[in-house]
């Protein structure tokens, strides 16, 4: 049997620590380790694989936003981790209340360390025993696999393949696809009944709600369908999850035999990939007539950077299945990449609508989206996903995107939001971006600088809004009267009204500028 967190945490080289449960103790009681890791990271999850116990000091998370902290909770429970352990201290005299709260509600263990302990040693006496327990995991995994294997032999269908898998891990198992519809499933009761032609098609008794383990399942490197094992709680789950991890292959073959992908999705993962590499335009024109897409249609660009792609790579992907503006999608890493027809008597608003639908998905607040610009045809999305790109960079480099039409924040990044600093980047060096900067705002730049002030920023807000003083005193929450007063420093210090002088367009692009470097 596994070792469990309540064991890991009286060892003693972790109860030196003094370890308290602060939240998700029901969940603590069952929970058995894969591994422990340690790591300051914040963006650590998408790097995890499940099952661990993650080791972390303060000092990264007393630094996060509110936000950032929640949504660290939020990610280590969507990957499937045992728990949580973060030290307090001087940087973090306590875990944060919105954290705690956060834990319990996902059912992540979240442990305070009130005492500090070398995690190297902790890890290596841990990890220690861990090893030692899953070479007898491995061990069953492959017996697993190699009975699924044989059943696939005998020409067993993907019910019956599941049933071996199922009466191994004593989990109950279903395979679904990407869409979301069930292709099979067994529970650990029908395995036996598997082995008779008249075997007994009645529903299985439903077993006791437990850990849900989540296994992808691609073929030539789509991703097809999702393997889900609900393991009960007295119920070995690192056994589980290695004999999961194990039956990919097995079971890729057999929804190979049965269910391959058709040739548009071959295409359409070619396309992404020679797009993404720049290929040669005649490439690019067959690929794409492969894969469904006109290779004369407009169409645009999509990138997304998450930690949480699995989940919402169903949600995009049905938002671009418009009739009559086929797409194609492909993920690499933790980035996702699409190209989208629009419509060709009106791409423009085409493209408005993609931008709208986008914005209306549901998203971790980690994840980026940048609609690149129009593209003529297929022989410019290479140019559309490479602004894509730098449009993610830029906002990322800026601390936030730009405020949307109706002056809100949003993950979706409308990369036409950047058309000044992507020029601006493509056709400056740095050093001519510095010293356009400095011509244009010298004096502001000194201003702010001796004195603490924030003159170049209004100076940025008032020319986004048109130079409106009204909405200009509303984002930066200042009375009318307060803005006014700063915009009458500014135009002293600028040599006048910039609406007087022929200047307005060059200090614009400065502001702009000025926050790239």
């Amino acid at each position: 049997m596994s070792i469990r967190l309540e064991d890991a945490l009286k060892h003693p080289s972790l109860a030196a620590a003094d370890p308290v449960i602060r939240a998700g103790a029901k969940a603590a009681a069952h929970a058995q380790l894969r591994w422990i890791h340690s790591s300051e990271i914040i963006d650590i999850a998408p790097l995890l694989a499940g099952g661990e116990l993650l080791l972390t000091g303060g000092a990264a998370l007393a630094l996060a936003s509110e936000e950032r902290q929640v949504n660290y909770i939020h990610q280590l429970a969507e990957r499937g981790i045992a728990a949580v352990a973060i030290e307090t201290g001087n940087a973090l005299p306590s875990l944060p209340s919105s954290m705690v709260s956060a834990a319990e509600a996902a059912g992540l263990p979240l442990i305070e360390l009130r005492a500090v302990v070398p995690f190297v040693g902790v890890t290596q006496a841990i990890n220690s025993m861990l090893v030692s327990d899953s070479v007898s995991q491995l061990r069953r995994a492959d017996e697993a696999s190699h009975a699924m294997a044989v059943e696939l032999a005998h020409g067993g269908g993907l019910d019956r393949i599941l049933a071996v898998l199922a009466g191994i891990t004593h989990a109950e198992v279903t395979l679904m696809s990407i869409s979301g519809a069930t292709l099979a499933s067994a529970s650990a009761g029908q395995a036996h009944a598997a082995d008779g032609d008249d075997a007994d098609a009645s529903s299985p008794e439903p077993q006791e709600q437990g850990r849900l383990i989540h296994i992808d399942v691609p073929i030539r490197g789509i991703l097809a369908a999702q393997l889900l094992l609900r393991v009960p709680a007295d119920e070995d789950q690192n056994l589980a999850r290695t004999a999961g991890n194990r039956s990919v292959d097995i079971l890729a073959l057999a929804l190979l035999q049965r269910m391959s992908p058709g040739l548009k999705e071959v295409a359409g993962a070619a396309l992404l990939r020679a797009v993404d590499s720049g290929s040669q335009a005649w490439r690019l024109q067959q690929l794409a007539s492969a894969a469904g897409i006109p290779p004369a249609a407009p169409l645009v660009a999509i990138v997304i950077r998450s930690g949480m792609l699995q989940h919402l790579r169903g949600s995009v992907e049905h938002l671009l299945a418009r009739p009559g503006q086929p797409s194609a999608t492909y993920v690499d890493n933790a980035e996702f990449m699409a190209v989208a027809v629009v419509a060709g008597d009106a791409p423009a608003e085409s493209r408005q609508a993609l931008l709208a639908g986008l914005r209306a998905l549901p998203a971790p607040s980690d994840t980026r989206v940048a609609v690149g610009p129009l593209a003529a045809d297929i022989s410019k999305a290479p140019w559309s996903l490479s602004e894509a790109r730098l449009t993610l960079d830029l906002a990322h480099a800026l601390g936030q995107p730009h405020a949307g039409s109706q002056g809100t924040r949003s993950p979706v990044i409308d990369c036409e939001a950047f058309a000044v600093e992507r020029l601006a980047v493509g056709s400056l060096d740095a050093d001519q971006r510095r010293n356009f900067v400095r011509q244009q705002l010298g004096a502001l730049l000194d201003h702010d600088a001796q004195r603490s002030s924030r003159l170049v920023g209004t100076l940025a807000t008032w020319l986004d809004s048109g130079c409106n003083t009204a909405q200009a005193a509303r984002e930066l929450h200042l009375e009318r009267q307060s803005m006014h007063q700063r915009l009458q420093r500014i135009f002293e210090l600028c040599d006048g009204d910039p609406r007087r002088t022929g200047r307005l367009a060059a200090l614009h692009l400065a502001t702009r500028l000025a926050p790239l470097d």
